[in-house]
């Protein structure tokens, strides 16, 4: 198994990363295989959908709606409505797995993989990437 931990710098933005082309680099000419996402932090997840054209606008405000970001959660620490950033894992894993073929990820036309943070606490995120050969 090919494995290696990259750095993503978020700043104090909340929202979602786009990981395709570290993901896509990654993979390149391994052949056939499965690419495993992994984010070790309680705060943060995965997702597979389209960027750019709203869609990660909309999941954000859907996110600030189901979980507010207010002062209700029993978890409380750092920002305003922390709390809810811990219950992201409950709409964002904290990992997916994409099929590879012939070193290219077998994504649709307009999915890409992006981290999900919500936590404006943390300024850099690690994700673990991993391939297993088929």
């Amino acid at each position: 198994m090919k494995s290696v931990e990259i750095d993503i710098r978020t700043g104090n933005r909340r929202g979602l990363f786009d990981l395709t082309g570290a993901c896509e680099q990654f993979v390149a000419g391994e052949g056939d295989g499965l690419l495993s996402v992994f984010v070790p932090h309680a705060t943060a997840g995965l997702v597979v959908m389209e960027l750019g054209a709203g869609s990660d606008v909309d999941l954000v405000t859907a996110l600030d709606r189901l979980l507010p970001r207010d002062e209700r959660w029993v978890h409380r620490h750092g920002s305003a409505g922390h709390g809810a950033d811990h219950l992201v894992s409950m709409v964002a894993s904290p990992s997916l797995t994409v099929p590879v073929v012939d070193g290219h990820l077998t994504l649709g036309t307009w999915q890409s993989i992006a981290l999900l943070d919500p936590n404006q606490d943390n300024a850099t995120r690690s994700v673990r990437l991993s391939f297993l050969k088929g």
